[in-house]
């Protein structure tokens, strides 16, 4: 048996907790103000605290910092029915124990109470919340109910409290450099924030940014060249598609999370490392260790702690709140008035795979935007990027020619990366050149830039 109290305003709510809770042997007890909550923890201490983040009089959140700061010793559970990313980051950096999102079901609840009573005993105490004039509007955008996507919010509050290394994990397009963006802003606010592509420069050019150089160091060397990694001092570097890493270059990126110090090329000067390292792949690295592509003590190092962010496929209830936000933001950029999208048409996107997740999404409705001549954005809006609306769910039977399926199937793959020819052609296991040849040769075009309206 559990005491419980419930601080939340919604009475119904609470009454329904009592009654449940209460016939499975648990006490009790609620609260519908921030104050009452303060009276009733003056009057005992619960096992378990349920907490609402909105309240008639204060934040869920100043209450829990309250709490924090006289060392509470019982576990919080944050609840809330409003989708609020930065609110989450701060309610388990601040160290509340969960977080459960309205509606919930009642398993869900008796799940966290068992949690909170296995764990209770050796629950380890969390650094306090940053004070309020050191708080800042976050700028992370990671949208979503579902539970992968809450998880993943909630590991993103818990690692921001220290400057573990981070392996974020996931397919190309589901978000991970925003999800390395919003533990850089969570943990680091205010210092620089440097990415890294991997894939994208050759390792004797690479070297040179990461590490920089010293003046005459090869040829060309003009100057002294601060590197990317000097640079980012007390902030985070992502090394994004880390798996594209050549093995030469991960022998000295082993060295310098080892011994948190390099040298600029060509340097005799040891500068130390102090940024926290993330680092993104939509690669199996331990399939690439086993391959002997990627070194296995680099693996170790980069995966101290990691964070699994789901494909959009396994999340489509998310769909209708992406396609909300997504909207918002596509309007002020395209200086376009799009104020809703047509049931049909939403329909139409959740029965859709999106083999290029959150990237391919934005970049559908993108088009769909830049040619609707409607504020209401219709199915057939969507026609363009995915072929016949009926065709989303199930597909066509319809037989081609193998020319066709060929250009179909670099349309998409083009769409799924943002018209990004190196990564499609990378997708696709072909050359950029060999690309470039067949978008040529099959007439293809990037509909957004070419009516995308400009500003007046």
């Amino acid at each position: 048996m559990s005491v419980i109290l419930i601080i939340d305003d919604d009475k119904a709510l609470c009454r329904s907790l009592e009654i449940q809770l209460g016939s499975h042997g648990h006490e009790v007890h609620s609260a519908h103000t921030a104050s009452d909550g303060a009276a009733a923890l003056a009057g005992c201490t619960p096992d378990l605290l349920l907490l609402d983040l909105k309240l008639p009089d204060r934040t869920g959140l100043d209450v829990l910092h309250d709490l924090e700061a006289h060392g509470h010793d019982f576990p919080v559970v944050m609840i809330t029915g409003q989708q609020d990313t930065k609110a989450t980051i701060e309610a388990m950096r601040s160290g509340a124990f969960d977080y459960l999102r309205k509606p919930f079901d009642f398993d869900s609840v008796l799940l966290v109470i068992e949690k909170a009573q296995r764990l209770k005993a050796d629950r380890c105490k969390v650094v306090p919340a940053l004070p309020p004039d050191a708080q800042h509007e976050g700028t992370c955008e990671i949208v979503g109910a579902h539970e992968k996507i809450v998880e993943v919010v909630k590991q993103i509050g818990l690692l921001s409290r220290s400057s573990v290394t981070v392996l974020v994990q996931g397919e190309s397009g589901t978000g991970k450099e925003l999800v390395a963006r919003a533990l850089h802003e969570a943990s680091a606010h205010g210092k620089p924030f440097v990415a890294i592509n991997c894939s994208a420069v050759v390792s004797t050019i690479l070297e040179s940014e990461l590490f920089g150089h010293e003046k005459g160091a090869f040829t060309g060397a003009d100057s002294r060249k601060t590197g990317k990694l000097e640079f980012a001092g007390e902030g985070t570097v992502l090394f994004d598609e880390i798996g594209d890493m050549p093995l030469e270059l991960q022998a000295k990126i082993l060295r310098v999370l080892q011994e948190r110090e390099f040298e600029r090329v060509g340097g005799l000067e040891t500068i130390p490392f102090e940024a926290r390292v993330i680092a993104a792949t939509n690669h199996d690295l331990e399939a690439l260790v086993e391959e002997g592509k990627f070194r296995q003590d680099l693996f170790y190092r980069l995966s101290v702690s990691r964070i699994e962010v789901p494909p959009l496929r396994e999340r489509r209830g998310d769909i209708r709140l992406l396609v909300s936000h997504l909207i918002r933001r596509i309007s002020r950029k395209l200086h376009r008035p799009i104020e809703a999208v047509e049931e049909e048409a939403l329909r139409a996107l959740e029965s859709y795979d999106w083999p290029g997740n959150v990237r391919e999404l934005e970049n559908a409705l993108t088009r769909a935007a830049a040619l609707a001549k409607s504020p209401i954005l219709a199915v057939d809006d969507l026609e363009f990027s995915f072929g016949s609306p009926k065709a989303l769910p199930t597909g066509s039977s319809e037989i081609v020619s193998l020319q066709e399926a060929e250009k179909e199937h670099i349309h998409k793959a083009l769409i799924a990366t943002g018209w990004n020819i190196t990564h499609t052609a990378k997708a696709l296991r072909i050359s950029p050149t060999t690309l470039r040849k067949k978008i040529a040769e099959f007439g293809l075009k990037d509909q957004a830039t070419l009516h995308a309206p400009t500003s007046q």
